[in-house]
């Protein structure tokens, strides 16, 4: 959804959301009169945002996913990833776990066929779920026999690792993945150190 149209529905104007969620009046300013696009914010930003107009941060980012539905790029995950953390860090373990199994996300994703999203938020509830002693989620034993053909490192590894090639980077996120990440090939250590 447009943010214009959010914050009609919201009756809240521009000053209002910015005071409220701490993001700059002219960021916002700029978003609303389509001078700077809502995907190319930050994470922080689009949680601020989000928290405020209490909606779901995917809800603000519903205009840009329509157009590229089939094939999110790199960016947008790295953004999706960082989402999902503090969506955990909020939350909390548990409230994040009972969310996403309700609203099915998971499963929506899939059905997008955006396997990359499906696969991390998984592999988080798969992750969160031993972390807090729980069972795992029956209902996605389907996905969970499938993972990404290649292994999916973060972006900054990517970029240190051709900065210098005699550093052996992916090697050592390989050897700390955290292994319900691993399941799917998507190489994730640390989860919890958001700001």
């Amino acid at each position: 959804m447009k943010l214009a149209s959010l914050l009609r529905e919201k009756q809240l104007s521009v000053y209002q959301c910015a005071k409220e969620s701490s993001v700059p009046y002219t960021t916002l300013l700029d978003i609303v009169k389509g001078k700077t696009r809502i995907e190319k914010c930050t994470a922080e930003t689009i949680y601020k945002l989000a928290k405020t107009l209490n909606v779901a941060m995917e809800e603000l980012l519903a205009e840009c996913f329509k157009e590229n539905e089939s094939t999110p790029d790199s960016r947008d995950f790295e953004i999706y990833k960082s989402n999902i953390c503090h969506l955990v860090k909020d939350k909390g373990d548990i409230e994040f776990i009972i969310d996403t199994l309700k609203e099915n996300k998971i499963r929506t994703y899939w059905e997008r066929k955006w396997y990359r999203e499906s696969f991390y938020l998984l592999a988080m509830v798969d992750y969160l779920s031993r972390e807090n002693d729980l069972p795992l989620c029956n209902d996605y034993e389907d996905i969970r026999n499938c993972t990404l053909s290649e292994p999916l490192y973060p972006r900054d590894v990517i970029l240190a690792a051709k900065l210098d090639a005699s550093l052996d980077v992916k090697e050592q996120c390989l050897k700390e993945a955290i292994p319900e990440f691993m399941r799917f090939n998507i190489v994730e250590s640390e989860i919890r150190n958001v700001c």
